[in-house]
């Protein structure tokens, strides 16, 4: 049987948002569809960076897009 958990032993654990994600990935947390995602990098909206063979799309750039097209009126 294990020792009791004191409170300063205790791990913290929080869910933070990856710092980038895979295309896949980058469509559901946003939403849309990957041709759409893609649009959206050829035009400087949405950054990326590859690493290797992977297409990596920052999480904070998917933010970031999502803030200035709700702050823009339709």
């Amino acid at each position: 049987m294990s020792p009791p958990i004191k409170s300063n032993d205790a791990v913290r654990t929080t869910t933070a948002p990856p710092i980038a994600m895979r295309v896949p990935d980058a469509c559901r947390f946003i939403g849309l569809s990957r041709s759409t995602l893609y649009l959206l990098v050829a035009t400087g909206e949405i950054e990326t960076v590859k690493v290797g063979a992977a297409t990596l799309v920052l999480t904070e750039s998917l933010c970031a897009l999502i803030e200035r097209r709700r702050n823009t009126p339709v």
